[in-house]
């Protein structure tokens, strides 16, 4: 049994889970709800305010290495939408470098970094998007959102178009990350 999977996930309060007979799990709040298709090898119940997810085992039979596999996928993915709903989930990118500037209008993000032209990014309307520039500051974008997996995907789509290079440590990157530096052409010349 999967050590992830084994762990019950705990209801708060304001927020409902349900399971219909299709296997697809609906976690609610007052304001937005989120859904998620569960394999049938894996059951998922809700009693006593907790929601358990197990493989569904024949009488006697081993659990096979698709249910082991899935079993604490399944949990984490509704973990993550209860903890969404209750909480929300909030990432922080930071832009590095001369020039590099970013501005939001409603859910259109506009980026200058260091190309000839600016670059819009229409976000989903489940993320919502604030900058801040600050002087003597880098510029930062702030991202929030109750799906963790959709703001995962966004904030790994706003990093793919300048990367952290490791000379300078220039592009865009998670505030807080820790970006390896490389010596230039001077260290390796003797």
């Amino acid at each position: 049994m999967s050590r992830i999977g084994k762990a019950p996930i705990a209801i708060p309060a304001g927020v409902e889970v349900t399971v219909d007979a299709n296997n697809v799990v609906t976690v609610k709040n007052k304001s937005n709800v989120l859904t998620q298709a569960v394999n049938p090898c894996i059951e998922v119940k809700v009693e006593d305010g907790h929601v358990h997810v197990s493989p569904k085992l024949e009488d006697g039979a081993q659990m096979t290495k698709q249910q082991h596999a899935m079993h604490g996928l399944y949990r984490a993915l509704i973990h993550n939408m209860v903890v969404g709903l209750s909480e929300g989930y909030r990432k922080e990118l930071e832009l590095v470098g001369v020039g590099y500037r970013a501005n939001s209008t409603g859910q259109v993000l506009e980026l200058n970094l260091g190309y000839s032209h600016a670059i819009y990014i229409k976000l989903p309307a489940e993320v919502k998007v604030e900058t801040k520039s600050e002087r003597n500051k880098n510029p930062l974008i702030i991202l929030s959102s109750d799906d963790k997996q959709l703001l995962g995907q966004v904030c790994a789509k706003i990093r793919s178009l300048r990367k952290p290079e490791p000379y300078k440590g220039k592009g865009i990157k998670f505030v807080g990350e820790v970006i390896r530096r490389k010596s230039g052409k001077s260290a390796s010349a003797k």
